[in-house]
Order: structure tokens, then sequence, then C-alpha cells
């Protein structure tokens, strides 16, 4: 994909916009979640997109996600304030810092830890991110687990030439920049910042089904330029290659890009787990009660 004019146009409408819930996950952080919701369930490849925070813990206060398993699927984390680290049953620990992104396929099972890193439990402070959910194809639903940790000095950047517009290209491809993480299906996941009277025209392929979800400010998105602000997301119709959104308002606005190549394979998810059949989401639920899934070492 890139944000190169194409020879042939296309814009995609909108066809909702959604407004995110607000729940509590893990040891009580607050997120906002505009799907699964009873209105959306999910969004072929996506399962789930979690907007952590933002909040402004005290020292002492802050809280995240203490043991669990995932199987079936991949959990990509970016990180935009606070500091949290991972730990797993597979013996890998990392840290995130703002900025930084860890795309980690599950695949046949993990247990792992996403919390604050101590000294950020300690001074307090802003926690702020997101974290989505990919869902896998059947053949890789099984694969050995895999950890892609980015910092965020190596995470691709590009800019529009008057300067109005940069994105960092997380996965896929913007602006002539290309992403330096490796997906297992098309994928892409762009963050774009607009400055007063910045326009995007992303080039995507007319097969990708494509959301966006607004961090902070005020857009107008598709051909009916539907308005879209903080803690929405906007659904695009398959019905061209190309997505057009620009800011209004006197705030820039940050605003995620998401979209990938439908699966279209039965999905069974119970919690942690996604699969395509019952029979599996049993097997994965014994294979975590009987410890198969290994145990975080303390």
């Amino acid at each position: 994909m890139s944000s190169s004019e194409p020879v042939r146009e296309e814009p995609r409408s909108v066809a909702r916009v959604v407004s995110a819930s607000v729940t509590r996950e893990g040891g009580g952080f607050l997120v906002h979640r505009p799907f699964p919701t009873a209105g959306l369930g999910e969004f072929d490849p996506f399962l789930l997109l979690d907007e952590m925070g933002p909040v402004e813990y005290r020292p002492g206060e802050a809280v995240g996600a203490p043991d669990h398993p995932h199987r079936g699927f991949e959990t990509v984390t970016y990180l935009l304030e606070g500091a949290m680290q991972h730990r797993d049953s597979r013996g890998h620990e990392g840290k995130l810092r703002p900025g930084d992104v860890q795309w980690m396929t599950a695949g046949s099972g993990v247990i792992h830890s996403e919390m604050p890193d101590p000294a950020f439990i300690q001074s307090g402070g802003m926690a702020h991110g997101f974290q989505l959910w990919v869902n896998l194809p059947r053949k890789d639903k099984m694969i050995r687990p895999r950890y892609q940790e980015i910092p965020s000095e190596k995470i691709p950047v590009a800019q529009s030439p008057d300067g109005k517009v940069t994105v960092r290209v997380i996965a896929g491809e913007s602006l002539g920049r290309k992403a330096v993480i490796e997906t297992r299906t098309p994928i892409f996941f762009l963050h774009f910042r607009l400055m007063p009277g910045g326009h995007v025209s992303q080039t995507i392929p007319k097969e990708f089904n494509v959301f966006s979800y607004t961090i902070s400010g005020e857009g107008l998105f598709g051909t009916e330029e539907a308005s879209a602000t903080d803690h929405q997301m906007v659904l695009f119709d398959n019905d061209g290659h190309t997505i057009r959104f620009s800011q209004t308002g006197p705030s820039p606005l940050s605003v995620l890009l998401i979209g990938g190549i439908p699966l279209n394979e039965p999905v069974v998810r119970y919690g942690p787990f996604v699969m395509n059949t019952e029979q599996e989401i049993r097997q994965a639920i014994d294979d975590y009660r009987n410890g198969r899934m290994g145990t975080i070492r303390s």
C-alpha cells in the first residue's frame, strides 16, 4: 500500500461510525473498546481493539493484566505513554516504552503478563496505549509463538510534502515508507497525525476490510465526510481503493488507520482462545488447565 495518488481514485464511503464503550480489564485498568460489543462482534480479520486509558495514575496506583493465556491469534500492543513490562511461559521478557510496539503471535499458546514497569508504578504518570487482536488463519493457529518487539526509533516515519501529515508505519506501507514488522496475513497498521489543514488519501487493496479509530481531535472521513472524534471508530465500505480523511477543528487529529484481508473462516472464541471449532476451544481449555501452556517462572 502507498499514499501516492492512484490512476483511478475510487474513494471509499463510510459504513458506520461506532463509539467505544468504557470498561475495566485485567487488574482494573480503564479501557475504551469499540469492538467487540453487542453491536459489533468482530471485523474480520480483527477480533478486538482496546484503547488502554488514557488515565493519570498517582504513585502506587498503576495496574495491568496479570498472568493470562492466549491461543489462536496475535496481540499487537502499541504504547503511547507510560511503561509496561511483559513476561511469559516461554521465558520471554520485554519492556515497552512510549512509541514501542510488540507484535505477539500467540499461536499454539502462551501464558503471559502485561504489567506496569515497577519504576512507573512507583512514580505514577499518564498511561495510554492500544491493543489490537488479529485473528490467525486456520493453518497458523497452532504455530510456535513468536515475538516482534520494535522500539520507537525503529518504526518508520514519513511526512507529506506540505508537512501537515505525519505517519508512523507500524505495519504495511504509507507515504513511501514500509514497516519493519512482518505479518502472517496482509495487514496495515498506521498512526497518522494531521495538523490543521492536513488531509490523507491512502490507497489500499479493494478486498481489505478497513477501519479508523480517532485518538484525539476531530476529522471528516470517507466520501460523505462523516465526522468522528475521540474514541470513535469509522468502518469503511469495500467500495474503493482509497481511504480519505481530513483534519477539522482547532487541534491536530491523531488517528489509527487499520486494515487487513478477511480470512472468511469460522470464528469460535472463548475469552482468550480463538479457534475454528468448539472442539478446538475445549482442547485449548484442557491444555491450559493441565499446564500444557506452561507457567511464568517467578
